[in-house]
């Protein structure tokens, strides 16, 4: 059975001894349940594979890609899956089992379908930088492609609409004048027969406005003092619709050199002008289209960028916690009667800290999932500012019982808002200025027409400046000193889902010298 031989290359299970039981063997089914569950709620396609491309195991929103359930996709190797593509998923796969690479990005469609995708392969590697499966991600990029083919039709569109079907009139006029001769080229453009219109003065072709400054006789004046006149304007037709149109007006003399009339070419150059307004908005649309299509794909890219980071930031978080989980686990299970107490007490020491790391990471990931697909659920409700200080201190006590923390207290002020996601927004901010600032940590807060502002500070140097317009973006900080990188991205958001927001106030005066600050609405409390 090679489908299942190379399913067990994709992980690896750490098996007991019967009668050595692990004391925290709930905690790490908890935490892999936890991994399974931000595996398969995912919004995008994930899955993992062998090395030699096989489907280990796929979550919903990628066997929904395909139509298919995710049970039929074990097994099959994911070149199958693409349309003809599976010479260059080879190659790829080849590259991430020869050389150090990171990440690989393939672009294909889907077998027995119409969408394209753009799958994403990371390789997760042991402590020596061998790859030891494959994790995918596949995104539907079908409505990208879509709109770069419909650009290209516009823009053959847009020659078409620049050609152009051009009109002439073609007359004579006598030196007063008057019409003299008719062709059947401006019948067709002016809609007067010969004997309707011969004998008329040319002025009746002109707008009323135009007819009143005596802008006719003008034009042949110029047209007898300098052998012609050209011009464009509005033109008047039998049926008194207006079109644009060229003008050129053209003396002519005899062979005695008198004066004997004129010559009028009338061009209608309506379709030209509206074409060339039409050309003018195409280009206009044209560039903005660029300009929207230069921005996605900065989006894109930043998503890339996202996608990749995180990758990098799971894979690295997992292994170090997951190695002592799974060496703990094989020292308890194979020494148990040869350790001392000692030794069993800080293996499990080492596991529940790994747990916890664990729990935090994932957490941080399901939270920030659910903000991503707006499915974070909130009940709102009035709380009281000091109560919610006095959580959050008994809560970092627990965890460092020296931590120093000082509260400004405001009695009976409260804000509208979740209360536990008000701790959980507090807690990150408090353990962030824990971990990376410096004793004493300051709560305080203050009042302002509707809002309430909770600050906390420390008593550091403050966040650097070039650090500042990023704080809060996901993967900016926290990964040097434990963090997952992504507290203050969900502090953030958690606080704009309330209507408010959070940010960083940097302030002049030293210690201390900066404060995280939430602005949260302000709840009225019943005497």
């Amino acid at each position: 059975m090679p489908a299942a031989s190379e399913a067990r290359e994709a992980g690896t299970t750490a098996t007991l001894s019967v009668g050595s039981p692990i004391p925290d063997e709930a905690a790490l089914n908890e935490h892999l349940e936890r991994f399974r569950e931000v595996f398969e709620e995912a919004a995008i396609g994930m899955g993992t594979m062998t090395l030699t491309g096989r489907l280990v195991r796929v979550n919903r929103a990628f066997a929904g890609m395909l139509g298919r359930q995710a049970s039929d996709l074990v097994g099959v190797f994911y070149g199958q899956l693409t349309d003809g593509r599976d010479k260059q998923v080879s190659a790829a796969l080849e590259d991430i089992r020869l050389r150090p690479v990171d990440v690989v990005h393939l672009e294909h469609g889907i077998v027995g379908d119409h969408r394209q995708v753009r799958a994403t392969l990371a390789p997760v590697r042991d402590s020596d930088g061998r790859p030891l499966y494959l994790f995918l991600q596949v995104q539907d990029v079908t409505a990208e492609r879509v709109a770069v083919d419909e650009l290209h039709r516009s823009e053959e569109r847009f020659r078409l609409l620049v050609e152009a079907v051009e009109d002439y009139a073609i007359f004579m006029l006598d030196p007063t004048g008057h019409i003299v001769s008719w062709n059947t080229g401006a019948q067709r453009s002016k809609g007067y027969n010969a004997d309707e219109i011969i004998g008329q003065h040319f002025r009746v072709f002109y707008p009323a406005e135009v007819q009143n400054r005596k802008h006719p006789e003008y034009e042949l004046g110029v047209a007898l003092r300098e052998g012609h006149y050209e011009e464009e304007g509005w033109r008047v037709r039998k049926d008194g619709s207006q079109f644009w149109a060229n003008v050129l007006i053209t003396a002519v003399f005899n062979e005695a050199g008198e004066h004997i009339g004129f010559t009028k070419v009338t061009r209608d150059t309506t379709e030209r002008r509206e074409m060339a307004e039409q050309r003018e908005r195409a280009v206009q649309a044209h560039a903005t289209a660029n300009s929207e299509l230069e921005a996605l794909n900065q989006r894109l890219q930043q998503a890339a960028d996202d996608q990749a980071q995180f990758l990098a930031v799971t894979a690295h978080e997992l292994r170090t916690p997951i190695g002592v989980l799974g060496g703990s686990a094989e020292m308890l299970s194979r020494h148990w009667e040869h350790l001392t107490g000692d030794e069993r007490n800080e293996l499990l020491e080492a596991m529940t800290n790994s747990t916890g790391r664990l729990r935090r990471l994932l957490t941080d990931l399901l939270t920030a999932s659910r903000l991503e697909a707006s499915a974070l659920e909130m009940h709102t409700e009035a709380v009281l500012v000091d109560d919610a200080f006095a959580d959050a201190i008994a809560t970092v006590r627990g965890a460092m019982p020296d931590a120093e923390v000082t509260v400004e207290s405001l009695p009976g002020v409260a804000v509208s808002a979740d209360r536990d996601r008000l701790a959980q927004m507090l807690d990150n901010l408090l353990a962030n200025a824990l971990r990376h600032g410096q004793p004493p940590v300051r709560l305080s807060a203050d009042v302002d027409t509707g809002w309430v502002r909770l600050r906390v500070a420390d008593s550091g140097s403050g966040v650097p400046v070039e650090m500042q317009p990023r704080l809060f973006k996901r993967f900016a900080t926290g990964r040097n000193k434990g963090g997952t990188g992504l507290g203050l991205f969900i502090v953030r958001e958690i606080a704009r889902t309330h209507g408010g927001d959070a940010t960083y106030e940097p302030v002049s005066a030293a210690p201390p010298s900066g404060a995280f600050v939430l602005a949260l609405p302000r709840a009225e409390v019943a005497p």
